[in-house]
């Protein structure tokens, strides 16, 4: 680890005018200290956010409103959360360990890097790391990596299964810095890798998450999250798929689709929902429109099963959440 200046912010602007400054914002912490422990992460100087005003949780009838400093577990646990939005609840459970949902907070999630060993082995060639310097991934171990959005200069999987769900969700990221505040869709927020994989999200230099937001609607109850993974617990997704259904009369009037553990960012399926929405809910209606889930992918070596894994979780979420008749 690097020598580097530690502060902890009394205020939202200390610490923004700080952050402008080039400093970076630490939470929980999981997530960079592990980085700057392997010399992956080296920033000269570390804020603390732990006192700012953003751990607040507020249900209403028109959505859910979760500040960035909210911990994973506490979200995870709202009576509210689990009722109305079951999906988001159950995506922070089946994320990391109790450990770490207990320190991790809700922007820090959405701001964690890959988990690709080669990002994380500052003696392997990465490009997210050092542009330029290439990607060991294409030729080299490659099974958990991504068959969607990927280019040929990063193939890293998204590690975040919550932002599978807010994709899902529409939901939006509030941040601000000196000069302001503004709003951005989840959906946009993630940067897919083109030839520019060290830009990974939509955030300018000093910007600070200071919550996210979820419009209620009828799809959001009947909701959830499914992860395919190697092992039941602390283990990144094989494949995950996010699901919200409205039905009514007998007919799906709305559908959300999104999927993780195979996209370089939280992928949505609009092809799938379009598949959906407007037909009777069954099996013959949830295998048709999963069949889609993989469209466009592109395996590497070791990960063309995923095509038909990701195929296959679609179809089960949508069975559990729309029934399987």
């Amino acid at each position: 680890m690097h020598p580097f200046a530690f502060t902890k912010a009394s205020s939202a602007n200390s610490a923004l005018n700080a952050g402008a400054r080039g400093g970076r914002y630490i939470a929980g912490g999981t997530t960079l200290v592990d980085l700057m422990r392997e010399t992956v992460e080296r920033p000269a100087h570390v804020v603390d956010i732990n006192g700012l005003p953003y751990d607040d949780i507020e249900v209403t009838r028109t959505g859910l409103r979760v500040g960035s400093l909210v911990r994973m577990s506490e979200l995870a646990a709202h009576p509210q959360v689990r009722a109305a939005y079951p999906a988001v609840s159950q995506a922070l459970e089946l994320s990391a360990s109790a450990q770490l949902r207990n320190m991790a907070s809700i922007g820090g999630n959405l701001m964690q890097r890959p988990r690709c060993p080669y990002f994380r082995d500052v003696h392997s060639a990465c490009n997210r790391r050092d542009p330029g310097s290439g990607c060991d991934a294409l030729h080299g171990d490659n099974r958990m990596q991504a068959i969607l959005g990927t280019s040929a200069h990063c193939v890293a999987t998204h590690p975040s299964d919550l932002a599978v769900v807010l994709v899902a969700l529409d939901a939006e990221v509030q941040v601000r810095d000196v000069d302001g505040s503004r709003s951005l869709p989840v959906r946009d927020f993630f940067l897919r890798p083109g030839a520019t994989p060290q830009h990974e999200h939509a955030l300018r230099p000093g910007e600070l998450i200071t919550s996210l937001t979820i419009p209620a609607g009828a799809h959001t109850r009947r909701s959830g999250y499914l992860k395919v993974r190697d092992r039941q617990s602390y283990e990144f997704a094989l494949a995950s798929a996010a699901v919200a259904l409205d039905i009514r009369g007998g007919v799906v009037r709305d559908a959300r689709v999104a999927v993780g553990g195979v996209a370089t960012v939280p992928w949505r399926l609009p092809k799938v929902e379009h598949a959906l929405i407007g037909k009777r809910p069954g099996r013959k209606t949830w295998t048709d429109a999963a069949a889609l889930a993989a469209e466009g992918a592109a395996p590497l070596s070791e990960n063309a099963f995923k095509v038909q894994l990701v195929e296959r979780t679609v179809r089960r979420q949508l069975m559990t959440i729309g029934g399987q008749r």
